[in-house]
């Protein structure tokens, strides 16, 4: 493949899967998470975890610059033919799972900001919705693809007007007194300020996800040595710039006790309407709504677009289900994967955002979050004499940082959620014993030679 990502696009490939409709369904979320802006210290300990693993997807990518990501990533660092074919297994297993979780966010995104549209929209009719959403999605992905760079262009401008909107208004009509209301209490020390903390550092985490996605077009990156490394600094950076302002912007114009806690509050579904119902009235606000369901149906377009490949690749290589591998017999796309991947995307659109969220997180850190942190640790032990065009500064500390950090949010995670994440994990591992046998792969052929 023609290596033409440079830096530029590298960063707005980042930027752009980064900034979706993540910013305007998880303020409500974020600040219920410990009861007023202070909940913003969330957002601060997920920058300093997700700067730290930058740093590792960082020396991944720039030493193995090859399309699938973690996917190479962790069969080289585990063995590509014994433990890394496990590893890289269960990443694509895990990724099943979280990736029609990141793609019901979108879903429910939509749903919840069709609710200030349509007044007095039902539970029932909201799972309409998403069904409807859903099932318009893999229609239009149903077929050989032409387009993709004009709609992602579309995507793009449309998602960046819709945020500078936001912080202009944020910016014109900013209250401190409003932004800055802390409740009492609000930073005293306890096992509540800790659980809430790793909730809106899971939120945080959710909203910052897509720092690292120029490493699944690695062999398309132009001097990937130079470019990818900074491309996940810079895109992480200036999102979180970006967050901050958008999180001032409403919650200094908007009082935070308005929409929390979100469970009680319905109008926190649409609050990015109300801030601009209260500065420029409905009319405005509908035209905004409607600014927003395009961004939210962009997103999920280019998301199952992007991840049904995923499952295909690997199974193309060998290293998944073989019926994963079958291609469309007239248009040439994985239509097996496609149709997987958007049933399941549908079907998680029918629980709340919060626990969608949850779930998603805490499915990845398993595998291919800690997963990645264990593949550079035993690349610099086992080829250190590998090209390494970046070196992650200051190692080990920040892969310890990230490492746990990931603990944390994790063991903040609802029990249930942490049961669902290793119940997926255990599952995987049986289905990849079950497939192993068959296949008579590793380990059970090793056994059979000897």
């Amino acid at each position: 493949m023609l290596r033409r990502f440079g830096l530029l696009h590298a960063t707005a490939l980042n930027m752009t899967n980064m900034i979706g409709i993540g910013p305007f369904i998880t303020i409500p979320l974020l600040m219920s998470a410990l009861g007023g802006p202070q909940a913003m210290l969330g957002w601060a300990v997920a920058l300093v975890i997700v700067v730290c693993d930058g740093m590792v997807w960082s020396e991944l990518g720039a030493a193995l610059p090859g399309s699938g990501g973690s996917f190479g990533y962790l069969r080289h660092g585990y063995g590509a033919d014994t433990v890394g074919r496990l590893m890289g297994f269960l990443f694509v297993w895990q990724f099943v799972l979280s990736g029609p979780l990141e793609i019901a966010s979108g879903y429910i995104g939509f749903s919840q900001y069709l609710g200030y549209i349509w007044k007095g929209i039902t539970a029932g009719q909201t799972m309409l919705v998403v069904t409807i959403i859903g099932l318009a999605n893999l229609a239009l992905l149903y077929r050989r693809i032409t387009s993709i760079a004009t709609i992602t262009v579309a995507l793009w401008i449309g998602t960046i007007v819709t945020v500078v909107v936001v912080i202009g208004t944020g910016a014109v009509h900013f209250n401190p007194r409003v932004a800055f209301d802390f409740p009492a209490g609000a930073f005293r020390f306890s096992l509540g300020l800790l659980l809430g903390l790793g909730t809106a550092s899971r939120i945080g985490v959710y909203d910052y996800l897509g720092y690292y996605d120029v490493c699944y077009i690695g062999d398309e990156v132009e001097n990937p040595g130079r470019v990818i490394p900074r491309s996940i600094l810079i895109s992480t950076v200036l999102v979180a710039l970006i967050y901050l302002a958008v999180n001032l912007s409403m919650i200094g114009v908007v009082p935070w006790r308005d929409f929390v806690p979100a469970a009680s509050h319905p109008q926190s579904n649409f609050v990015v309407s109300i801030f601009m119902e209260r500065v420029y009235g409905p009319g405005v606000a509908t035209i905004f709504t409607a600014m927003i369901l395009w961004t939210a149906f962009g997103s999920v377009f280019a998301l199952l677009l992007g991840y049904s490949r995923v499952p295909y690749a690997a199974a193309k290589d060998g290293y998944f289900f073989k019926v994963f591998a079958r291609l469309h017999p007239s248009h040439g796309f994985p239509h097996v994967s496609l149709i997987v991947l958007g049933v399941l995307s549908i079907v998680a659109g029918f629980v709340s955002l919060g626990m969608v969220i949850d779930a998603l997180i805490t499915t990845r850190i398993l595998v291919q979050f800690i997963g990645q942190i264990g593949a550079v640790t035993l690349l610099r032990r086992r080829a250190p004499d590998m090209p390494r065009p970046y070196r992650m500064w200051l190692y080990p500390l920040p892969s310890l940082v990230a490492l746990l950090g990931w603990i944390f949010i994790f063991a903040t995670t609802p029990p249930a959620v942490i049961a669902f994440g290793l119940g997926a994990l255990v599952l995987g591992v049986v289905c990849f014993v079950a497939w192993s046998w068959k296949g008579g792969t590793w380990p059970f052929e090793a056994r059979q030679l000897l």
